[in-house]
């Protein structure tokens, strides 16, 4: 089966685009699935026949697909294999430096781990205004920190100020974005439709309920809707809490506990 590049939207009944749906019509065809006797039109039928092949197929990760009858990036990555999703428009310096200075960070630890602390760890609380006392290791949760700290440490190397939310709550932050003049809230519905949203620099808002999240820096869209990102307070297993600074591609933009995006390009 031919790979083709994912066009970022999402094809569904209706659709007036008779050369892309001719395109994934030969594709279900080649499957098994089909044969349509309306070529290129996006009906009812091929609707039913799409989302049997949804029935019957897995995302990368081996999960189910969502039968929906909508072919968006996971069902579109199942016809054609591994499709690499480019940004509808170029990423910021401010936000390329930021995503370079959290890269540089890789690798760095908690002393000791569980503590929430350590000689970096203690510089991205300082930079949120978070207090370094205090018995309780949870009141000093640090992936919201580590992100104020690579934008407030590139602001100060590009001499501009910082437009991000300074505080050490992920939650609060994406609320506190929406009123950031420029900045852009990118939910996660939208970015799913239109996976070209996502670019370089991005900051994932993770919500799991009764206040507590996680957050961390888009590196890239992955083949499948899987993202690379850079994360702070996380563990190679990718959990909400842990030990240090590390690039992992575990999130995907299908994700139930992904909230959205923020974009600082025009804050």
């Amino acid at each position: 089966m031919a790979s083709f590049h994912f066009p970022g939207i999402v094809a569904r009944e209706g659709i007036s685009n008779p050369a892309l749906v001719n395109q994934l019509q030969d594709a279900l065809v080649s499957c098994g699935y089909g044969p349509f006797i309306r070529p290129g039109v996006f009906d009812a039928y091929m609707t039913s026949v799409v989302m049997l092949f949804q029935s019957q197929h897995q995302d990368d990760d081996g999960y189910p697909l969502v039968v929906d009858g909508q072919i968006g990036l996971l069902t579109w990555a199942a016809l054609f294999g591994g499709v690499p999703v480019t940004p509808a428009s170029a990423p910021s310096t401010y936000m390329l430096q930021a995503l370079g200075i959290a890269g540089s960070q890789v690798g760095q630890m908690e002393e000791p781990r569980g503590s929430n602390l350590g000689p970096m760890v203690n510089e991205y609380l300082r930079s949120a205004g978070v207090p370094l006392t205090g018995a309780d290791p949870n009141s000093r949760a640090w992936c919201m920190a580590f992100v104020y700290w690579a934008f407030q440490t590139a602001s100060q190397a590009l001499g501009r100020s910082n437009p991000t939310p300074k505080t050490a709550s992920v939650l609060s932050h994406w609320n506190k974005a929406a009123t950031v003049p420029g900045a852009r809230l990118i939910r996660a519905s939208d970015a799913l439709d239109s996976p070209s949203l996502i670019k370089p620099g991005l900051v994932f808002i993770l919500d799991f309920g009764s206040g507590l999240g996680h957050t961390g820096f888009v590196e890239r869209v992955m083949p499948g809707g899987r993202l690379a990102t850079v994360e702070g307070n996380t563990n190679n297993d990718g959990s909400r809490t842990g030990v240090g600074v590390f690039r992992l591609e575990r999130r995907k933009l299908s994700d139930l506990n992904l909230k959205g995006f923020v974009d600082y390009t025009d804050a």
